[in-house]
């Protein structure tokens, strides 16, 4: 275990154990802790997270589940490379989900749902002050998961959730691209703005606009790690 591991370590008092265990390994795949192709031992992820072998191998059979652990004959699992293509197509689909989302919360949302997303961002903006890619990433996580509550449509909702582990591993490479957090905040100022004004029409395009510029900063990073 590396000096850093230390924030991997789960609570075992948060939350169902099996759940805590399996968000710890995805964080610690999303900040770079582990990176596309790498494997990952049984045993450093035993001590990682400092729970059972037994708890570590249902984590590993979610994240396989959820494409962002490959699990290979013989030789055991690794974390899944994203091809650009495959990012590619996840910013397509993520425009269109979150632009959806961005004209349901302005329909649905109650004026407490509009109070936490402001609050959310207030947050989010506070983690990016800090030198801390796991806060940044949780903040910005939850940023989106009170858009998405607030769109409320659980349709979309378990469409998103599908999707989450890929979505949050190229959301934690654009907000490496150098200058992508302080644009990213700017970008998620203004797309508040136009939610909390009630303009679905201009909320949408920034979502657009948003998740296009996120989709340019980390698919040159993606190429990278695949050199």
């Amino acid at each position: 275990m590396t000096k850093n591991d230390s924030m991997f370590r789960v609570d075992r008092v948060a939350a169902p154990l099996r759940v805590s265990v399996t968000e710890s390994i995805r964080n610690a795949i999303a900040i770079g802790r582990f990176k596309p192709g790498d494997h990952l031992p049984e045993r450093e992820l035993c001590e990682m997270t400092g729970v059972s072998r037994t708890l570590v191998r249902e984590a590993m059979r979610q994240l396989e589940s959820e494409g962002l652990v490959t699990v290979e004959p013989h030789r055991g699992p690794f974390v899944t490379k994203i091809s650009r293509q495959q990012a590619e197509g996840i910013y397509e689909v993520r425009q269109e989900l979150e632009s959806l989302a961005c004209r349901l919360f302005v329909a649905n949302a109650s004026d407490e749902q509009r109070k936490t997303l402001k609050a959310a961002l207030s947050s989010l903006r506070a983690a990016c002050r800090k030198q801390d890619p796991q806060g940044r990433l949780a903040a910005k996580n939850h940023f989106y998961d009170c858009l998405v509550e607030g769109a409320n449509n659980e349709a979309l909702g378990n469409c998103i959730y599908m999707m989450n582990s890929r979505i949050t591993l190229l959301r934690a490479t654009s907000l490496k691209a150098p200058g992508r957090i302080k644009e990213s905040i700017k970008e998620l100022d203004i797309l508040v703005d136009a939610l909390l004004a009630r303009d679905a029409d201009k909320a949408a395009e920034l979502a657009r606009i948003h998740i296009g510029n996120a989709a340019a900063a980390a698919i040159p990073l993606i190429e990278e790690e695949a050199d």
